[in-house]
């Protein structure tokens, strides 16, 4: 069983999306996948309950309250657990246990990316993280790729004292699709293919954390 964390001190960095992508990725490979939301907000978990009927389901799970991994099917293959908003270092710390691998997405802005620094900086005294216990890779969210900006953006996380994974560009379509319970991977268009490359990294990194 892969035990993926997704989490952030930045509001809005696309977090949710990037838990609801994967768990819907690994729904579609056919791997028995559950999708814990910690976050009071509930996106993860209304996401679920409208993928309900489509193929592939994902199994939500309320990780808002206490003795949420004892409800984990002994037969789930891939867990995606999406954390709070604004989660702290020092509140990371519970959500670790059990988990394998860590990600952190980062958008590619001054401000966001010294947030960014401040909270790597106490992520990587956790316990778990400073001993190579879970692995942490950085996202590079909602990229413009064609301005001078993203590229210097991501020249700086290439800088931070974690492996830069995943480059994932902006588009709406993300919005659109989590709205109605589906993923970039539901659809098969030249353009939805384009955008389901930029994940092709990540993956490749969870396969070689599995």
């Amino acid at each position: 069983m892969l035990r993926i964390l997704v989490a952030s001190s930045k509001g809005g960095c696309g977090k949710t999306t990037i838990a609801t992508n994967l768990a819907a990725y690994y729904a579609l490979d056919g791997k028995n996948t559950v999708l814990v939301d910690t976050d009071r907000q509930g996106s993860s978990q209304r996401w679920c309950e409208k993928r309900v009927g489509f193929g592939a389901p994902v199994l939500p799970i309320a990780g808002t309250r206490h003795g949420w991994q004892a409800r984990i099917p002994a037969d789930a293959e891939r867990v995606i657990v999406d954390a709070p908003a604004g989660i702290r270092a020092s509140e990371l710390s519970e959500l670790l246990d059990d988990v394998h691998a860590l990600l952190i997405p980062v958008l590619p802005s001054r401000i966001d990316l010294e947030a960014s620094e401040i909270f790597l900086d106490e992520v990587a005294a956790l316990p778990k993280i400073k001993r190579g216990k879970v692995a942490l890779g950085l996202v590079a969210n909602r990229l413009k790729p064609w301005t001078t900006a993203a590229q210097q953006a991501i020249d700086e996380i290439k800088k931070l004292p974690f492996p830069l994974v995943g480059q994932l560009r902006d588009t709406q379509g993300y919005v659109l699709m989590t709205g109605l319970g589906k993923s970039i991977f539901d659809y098969h268009s030249e353009v939805i293919r384009s955008h389901q490359e930029d994940w092709e990294k990540v993956i490749r990194w969870l396969k070689k954390v599995a």
